[in-house]
């Protein structure tokens, strides 16, 4: 089973994408058929630094196959990479960047 997960402002599937992986206050997990499967608070949202190596952990040891949110920084992109997990940059809303994400894999 692919798990997606998707950086989100708000925690339901018609929230914007967050600008900001590593500091969003959710993240939305989906499995392929695009069914809504967890909704993670983010406990790297606000504080000191090196949130990205630590969302990426939290993701990873959650067994996230793609990661998607409005932006990136190098840190939370190296992790990601060194893991394994596909990302993606995308804008708009969870359930529309989710569908153009599924049915271009």
């Amino acid at each position: 089973m692919t798990k997606i997960a998707i950086a989100t402002i708000e925690k339901d599937e018609s929230s914007e994408v967050s600008s900001r992986a590593a500091r969003a206050p959710y993240f939305l997990i989906f499995n392929e058929k695009q069914e809504l499967l967890e909704t993670i608070s983010n406990p790297f949202a606000v504080g000191a630094g090196g949130a990205g190596f630590a969302v990426a952990k939290m993701l990873a040891d959650k067994d996230i196959d793609i990661v998607i949110a409005g932006a990136m920084g190098p840190n939370m992109l190296g992790a990601l990479d060194e893991k394994g997990i596909k990302h993606y940059e995308k804008q708009g809303r969870a359930k529309q960047v989710l569908q153009e994400i599924v049915d271009a894999q």
